[in-house]
């Protein structure tokens, strides 16, 4: 269910998807919102689950995950069990960073980062070939990161 957002809602999440460590008064102070109506838009904005979470974002190759690959994954046959299986599988590897249900030529898109090519090549291995059910994965390595963001875009159009 989509939450309509006003024009003070959309600052106020604005400045948190651009630093979410911001104190309330701080909050207040950028986005032209008095303390009090800033906590209770806040408040209201995480009890509505338009805010899932407050994390850090981490650099990826500081912590020596060099490699950043996309995979598509196809699945020999539609079978539910298969579905379910590698769907909660992949829930649980931590170097998933993220996963979707596609279509396409594709049944699955995965984010995966590795520390090195020799990494990666064991998770597959390792992993994603030992899946029941998987006919064909197609990977592409990312050569440089253009953009990256989690920022999701909150202006209205006109």
């Amino acid at each position: 269910m989509t939450m309509s957002l006003d024009a003070q809602d959309r600052k106020i999440l604005a400045a948190l998807q651009k630093r979410g460590r911001l104190s309330s008064q701080e909050l207040a102070e950028e986005t032209g919102v008095s303390p009090a109506t800033c906590w209770r838009r806040l408040k209201a904005l995480e009890e509505a689950g338009v805010i899932e979470a407050y994390r850090a974002v981490l650099d990826r190759e500081k912590l020596g995950l060099a490699v950043c690959a996309f995979v598509h994954v196809s699945i020999e046959r539609q079978y539910p069990e298969y579905v379910d299986e590698i769907e909660e599988k992949i829930r649980r590897r931590p170097e998933v960073l993220e996963c979707y249900a596609t279509t396409g030529d594709a049944d699955f898109t995965l984010r995966v980062v590795a520390r090195d090519i020799a990494d990666y090549d064991r998770f597959l291995q390792k992993f994603l070939f030992e899946l029941p059910g998987v006919g064909r994965v197609r990977s592409s390595i990312a050569l440089r990161e253009i953009k990256q963001t989690t920022e999701l875009p909150l202006e209205r159009e006109s």
